[in-house]
C-alpha cells in the first residue's frame, strides 16, 4: 500500500463557523479559531506531509495566498484538502452554498491541493421528505463538477447529524451521485457501521481517507492508538483494496494537538511498518 500521510488544522483552537452566515449563506464557513500556521508548522514537525484545512481557515488568506504557500514550505508540508459543508437539499439557497463552494474549490486550487471533501445533508425540523438524498446526490454531483473544473477531486464525507449517519443512509446517497467517498471511520462507527467493511464495499469509490480514533463513554474523538474503535481492521482494510494515496488523520480536540497528532502518526508507522 502507497500512502502519503497528513493530518487536519481543526485541532489547533475551538471548533466553530463564520456568524456572517446566520445571515448570509455565501459567508457560511466552518473555521478552526486558533492559529493556523502554528498549526502547520507543527504538522510538519510531528512528520506529516501534508495538511487539511476548513474552508473558513482557507478562506482568511484570500488576497494573500502567498503567505500561506510560504508556511507550507517552511514548513515542509502541502495543502492536501480543503473542507467545507453545506445543507444542500433547500432548492432556494443551493446556488448560495455552491458559490461558497466554488470559492474554496478555486483557493485549494491556487493552492495546489488535489482534494475538495464536502459533508452536509441537512436534517430538517419536521423530519425528512422523501426526495431529500435524490436533492443531496443532485448537489454532491453539482460540486464534482465545480471541483473538476478547479482541478480537484470531490469527495463526501457522511458525518453525524446529517442525513446521511448509518449504514444504509451511506448506501442511499451513493445510489444518487457520483461523488467519491471519503470515509471518515470515527463518523461511520459512531453512526452504527463497520469502517473497514464500508471500506471494501465502496472501494472504487475511494480514493482519499479521514482517519480517527472514537470512543463510546464519554463520547469523543481520539488518537489512533486509544478509544474504542479497533484501527488494525481499517488499515487491513485499505490494503486489501490496495489504496494508494492521501491518508488524513483528524482529532477534534485534545490538549496538547502536536501531541494527539504525532500519537496517531507512531500508530501508523508502528502500524503500517513505515519509515
Amino acid at each position: 500500500m502507497s500512502v502519503k500521510l497528513a493530518y487536519h488544522a481543526n485541532c489547533w483552537g475551538a471548533l466553530g463557523g463564520n456568524a456572517v452566515g446566520v445571515t448570509s449563506i455565501t459567508q457560511l464557513t466552518y473555521c478552526t479559531f486558533g492559529d493556523m500556521e502554528r498549526a502547520i508548522r507543527e504538522i510538519g514537525e510531528a512528520g506529516y506531509a501534508g495538511v487539511e484545512l476548513f474552508d473558513g481557515n482557507l478562506l482568511d488568506y484570500d488576497g494573500r495566498f502567498g503567505d500561506l504557500r510560504n508556511v507550507l514550505r517552511q514548513s515542509g508540508v502541502v495543502l492536501v484538502a480543503a473542507y467545507s459543508g453545506a445543507n444542500f437539499i433547500f432548492g432556494d439557497i443551493l446556488d448560495e452554498e455552491l458559490a461558497r463552494i466554488e470559492r474554496v474549490a478555486a483557493a485549494a486550487a491556487e493552492l495546489e491541493a488535489e482534494h475538495l471533501v464536502v459533508g452536509g445533508g441537512a436534517k430538517r425540523a419536521r423530519g425528512r421528505e422523501a426526495d431529500d438524498f435524490k436533492r443531496l446526490g443532485a448537489a454532491l454531483d453539482k460540486v464534482t463538477e465545480i471541483a473538476r473544473k478547479a482541478g480537484l477531486t470531490a469527495h463526501y464525507h457522511p458525518h453525524l447529524s446529517t442525513i446521511v449517519e448509518g449504514p444504509e443512509e451511506v448506501r442511499e446517497i451513493f445510489r444518487h451521485t457520483a461523488i467519491q467517498f471519503c470515509p471518515d471511520t470515527a463518523h461511520l462507527a459512531a453512526a452504527g457501521g463497520d469502517p473497514a467493511a464500508q471500506i471494501c464495499e465502496f472501494r472504487d469509490r475511494i480514493s482519499y481517507v479521514h482517519l480517527k480514533g472514537w470512543q463510546r463513554e464519554p463520547f469523543g474523538f481520539t488518537p489512533l492508538d486509544r478509544g474504542d474503535l479497533e484501527m488494525a481492521p481499517i488499515l487491513a482494510a485499505l490494503s486489501e483494496t490496495r489504496f494508494a494515496g492521501w491518508i488524513t488523520t483528524e482529532l477534534d480536540a485534545w490538549p496538547d494537538p502536536k501531541q494527539g497528532a504525532e500519537f496517531s502518526l507512531q500508530y501508523l508507522r508502528r502500524t503500517m511498518r513505515l519509515d
